[in-house]
């Protein structure tokens, strides 16, 4: 992956004195970064590769990822409305459309997907935690009325990632063999 379509995902720790918001952005950054270490590099072979019995491929997965970050940032955080590619899908669900169009797509179209998802979602994340902080109710409105406060919807984000990189972890091993729980850092 070249840096251009690579978000920054150096790690930097928290104070041993971190809030909420710094950990849980933390947790978050270095999940993503877990996530970019183990879907990175690959060509087109090796991110539409399955292993069966499943039909999950790597290329699948960012796509995916890409569009939690974008339901996430959209749903709960801006309350505007989804953008291309999503708004434009049709005859199926974002979430199956993301898995299927992903054979079809490059690597760079990928990456490059999945890292505009993230910078807009960090984006709006640290404008409204600046505002009101994590106890402020999401964009999100319920069918009763209630809104799950934004804290919710972070550690809900973060759990979608810990979820997807125990795939991606597993998967990248089984295609060139790549191990370990945290990327390489720059010194």
């Amino acid at each position: 992956m070249s840096d251009e379509t690579v978000p920054d995902f150096t790690l930097h720790e928290p104070s041993t004195t971190a809030d909420d918001v710094e950990l849980l952005l933390f947790a978050l950054e270095r999940s993503r970064a877990q996530f970019a270490w183990k879907v990175g590099g690959l060509d087109s072979a090796g991110l539409q590769q399955a292993f069966p019995p499943s039909t999950m491929t790597l290329a699948g997965l960012v796509k995916h990822v890409a569009l939690v970050e974008d339901k996430f940032t959209f749903e709960f955080v801006t309350g505007q409305p989804m953008g291309a590619p999503w708004n434009s899908v049709e005859g199926m669900s974002m979430w199956e459309w993301c898995w299927r169009s992903a054979a079809h797509d490059t690597p760079a179209q990928l990456y490059a997907l999945w890292n505009a998802a993230v910078l807009r979602s960090r984006a709006a994340w640290n404008s409204a935690l600046a505002q009101d902080g994590l106890d402020q109710p999401s964009a999100l409105v319920l069918d009763d009325g209630q809104s799950p406060n934004l804290r919710r919807a972070l550690v809900d984000l973060h759990d979608e990632y810990a979820r997807h990189v125990g795939h991606a972890d597993l998967m990248r091993e089984a295609v060139d063999g790549l191990v370990g729980e945290d990327p390489p850092q720059p010194d």
